[in-house]
């Protein structure tokens, strides 16, 4: 048997020598060259895996760091109390302080927009407000307003007529906005249960905020402002009334020997007034383009972010005080 033939093996076409190969689509597209001084623009890759994990404490559903807000907020409850319980005029110094404060976060914030407040006669109007109600009570402390406000407008006079009645307006704003209206709160200090009366106030303030942040965690569905504060809801609005009603009945009938339909209409009214000093400042906020008032305490913003709703409602709470338990 005769062995098979040789055969080369297959290895393809013979290549043609000298003839080029046809170009590819992409070699054949001109070229573009970049003028100079021009980068590429990066290009983000979306959809891809990756181990990296965000750093920090992931915030709640309130957009904070929840437990942070927490422990401030137990911090500066214990300062409140303890300076009512040691002594009283204490709490006067803790009010001046944050009063200075607030007005410092206020100013700023008007300068981010196209305000620019007097600083110094505000600033200097605070204290003096806070010692007049103190010692001369209401007379006093309109007193020291009015004495506010004409500084504000003789201070401004220097800085000339451009702008004069933005500015001037916008500094009588932040003497009416936060010492005028704590100076209701050193009012509420000066009989013998002053004390308690703050005390009253504070709690069902803070009443309104974990009542209403509950209520619209849990079951709020229905905005009340969405272009001024979209995570407000009327849930939560009904948990607030709710929680200080029944706070007002506590306290009142309690700690002030006044009738329990007092403290009723004293809960609701507190519960109004806190949400109407919480929706006028994100307005503000959100005139100016800030989402804080500042950064001092962690979870919460700016000291003014605090008292937004403390300040309106201590002018209602010392009417309402007077009304159901005077003094």
């Amino acid at each position: 048997m005769s062995p098979a033939p040789w055969r080369p093996h297959d290895t393809g076409p013979i290549p043609v020598v000298g003839r080029p190969a046809p170009p590819s689509a992409a070699a054949s597209r001109p070229t573009e060259v970049l003028p100079a001084g021009a980068t590429l623009a990066p290009v983000e890759l979306t959809g891809l895996p990756t181990t990296e994990q965000p750093v920090g404490k992931k915030p709640g559903r309130s957009g904070r760091d929840l437990g942070a807000a927490i422990g401030v907020a137990l911090a500066l409850g214990a300062v409140i109390l303890l300076s009512l319980l040691v002594w009283r005029p204490a709490f006067l110094l803790v009010l001046t302080a944050a009063v200075v404060v607030a007005t410092i976060e206020l100013v700023r914030a008007l300068r981010k927009g196209r305000f620019r407040p007097p600083l110094v006669p505000v600033l200097a109007g605070g204290p003096v407000m806070i010692g007049l109600a103190w010692s001369r009570g209401p007379t006093g402390l309109v007193a020291g307003f009015l004495i506010t406000v004409l500084a504000v407008m003789l201070w401004r006079l220097a800085e000339g007529p451009v702008g004069y009645l933005r500015d001037a307006a916008a500094g009588v704003l932040v003497a009416l906005y936060v010492p005028l209206l704590a100076g209701f709160a050193a009012l509420m200090l000066v009989p013998d249960d002053g004390a308690a009366r703050v005390v009253a106030f504070i709690v069902t303030v803070v009443c309104s905020d974990v009542g209403g942040f509950a209520a619209g965690v849990l079951f709020g569905k229905h905005r009340m402002a969405p272009s001024i504060s979209p995570k407000k809801s009327w849930e939560g609005m009904a948990g607030s009334v709710s929680a200080c009603m029944l706070a007002g009945v506590l306290l009142i009938g309690l700690m002030l020997g006044g009738p329990w339909w007092g403290g009723l209409i004293f809960g609701a009214a507190i519960a109004v007034t806190a949400t109407i000093g919480d929706l006028g400042e994100s307005l503000i906020k959100r005139d100016l383009g800030i989402k804080d008032m500042g950064d001092l305490l962690p979870g919460h913003g700016g000291l003014m972010d605090r008292m937004d709703s403390l300040l309106p409602s201590a002018a209602v709470a010392y009417l309402l005080l007077s009304l159901f338990a005077p003094a």
